[in-house]
């Protein structure tokens, strides 16, 4: 019986030596990306001297999200300035009803996975809810732990006046901080869920006061989220330091999308400012229902273009193999 060619017998058999050879590497269903052999386009690392030169030549400036290598790697090959690692990968990578779900150790971890295939934009970590609220001391050691754990070069944080002096003490400690004013997602609850802020006076201006403050307090950009788009511009041309949109119109320094809603990949609540560049999740959805038809009617896979061969000779040889531990003493 083969259950019984054992490693015992297989050591001491007297086998060809092409039946001991390993398998070749380029068998492997998972490995190593292949390099190309084009040669790449030509990129400089984005730094913040880099941010900020855009933002006075008045070059939009590319954010984008990621969450893993795969997505940081398409913000790598595609012309993205920021690469910001958003905590909306609470919902969109880890299937969380609400960002303030995420904790700080698996945004190190996807900060990492993103790290590796984002080398050439600026790489920005969310700091999830909680870890900025007990006080400067426990910001800044979840800060560092970002940047040293995480590989992140900044950090970004939603809020006010509240947080300046937070930002200011990162800020001299030599951590860049992204602030994020308008509609605060960590603070959906308080706000009653996910409106869009500063359509009155009073809020607008409560609203172009954070942003001031946080620019004095440090911040190298800020995020204007869900305000009407008057309020952005007006913002924007009073601050000297970049403004990033997000439903926020077109006349911010830069604008941001959420990867999984830019590419079709979320099928969530889509939001008025969100527009669809792609429709992975349908082709990808497609792709996993033809793969199971396949595999269920025996299509999948060809014997012939899906499948590895072997040696007339070698195939005898080991029938021989087989044959003879079978008719052997030992053989239960």
């Amino acid at each position: 019986m083969l259950a019984a060619f054992s490693r015992s017998n297989l050591a001491s058999a007297p086998l060809p030596r092409t039946f001991l050879r390993l398998p070749s590497r380029r068998w492997m269903s998972v490995r190593p990306e292949e390099k190309s052999n084009a040669l790449p386009i030509s990129r400089k690392k984005v730094t913040l001297q880099r941010l900020h030169a855009l933002a006075e030549e008045r070059i939009p400036i590319t954010v984008f999200t990621a969450y893993d290598y795969p997505t940081g790697l398409r913000s790598e090959k595609n012309d993205i300035d920021i690469c910001l690692v958003g905590d909306s990968l609470a919902q969109v990578a880890l299937g969380y009803d609400s960002t303030t779900r995420l904790t700080l150790d698996e945004m190190i971890h996807h900060c990492k996975a993103v790290s590796r295939g984002a080398k050439t934009p600026f790489l920005v970590a969310d700091m999830p809810f909680g870890t900025y609220h007990g006080g400067v001391d426990v910001t800044v050691r979840n800060a560092v732990r970002l940047v040293q754990e995480g590989g992140a070069e900044a950090v970004k944080m939603e809020g006010g006046p509240e947080i300046a002096d937070t930002v200011a003490r990162l800020t001299s400690l030599g951590i860049p901080v992204m602030s994020h004013v308008g509609l605060l997602p960590q603070r959906h609850t308080a706000l009653s869920g996910y409106r869009v802020q500063g359509r009155d006076a009073f809020t607008a201006y409560s609203v172009f006061k954070a942003a001031k403050v946080l620019q004095d307090a440090g911040a190298f950009a800020i995020v204007l989220e869900a305000i009407p788009h008057q309020l952005a511009g007006y913002i924007t041309q009073a601050l000297r330091i970049p403004t990033i949109g997000i439903g926020a119109g077109p006349s911010c320094s830069g604008q941001v999308l959420v990867h999984d809603d830019a590419v079709g990949v979320w099928s969530g609540h889509k939001a008025k400012f969100v527009r669809r560049f792609a429709e992975v999740g349908k082709a990808a959805g497609e792709g996993v229902a033809s793969y199971a038809a396949a595999v269920r009617s025996g299509q999948f896979p060809d014997i012939v273009g899906e499948s590895y061969g072997m040696d007339a000779g070698q195939w005898q040889e080991f029938q021989k193999l087989v044959e003879s531990e079978a008719t052997s003493p030992l053989a239960s």
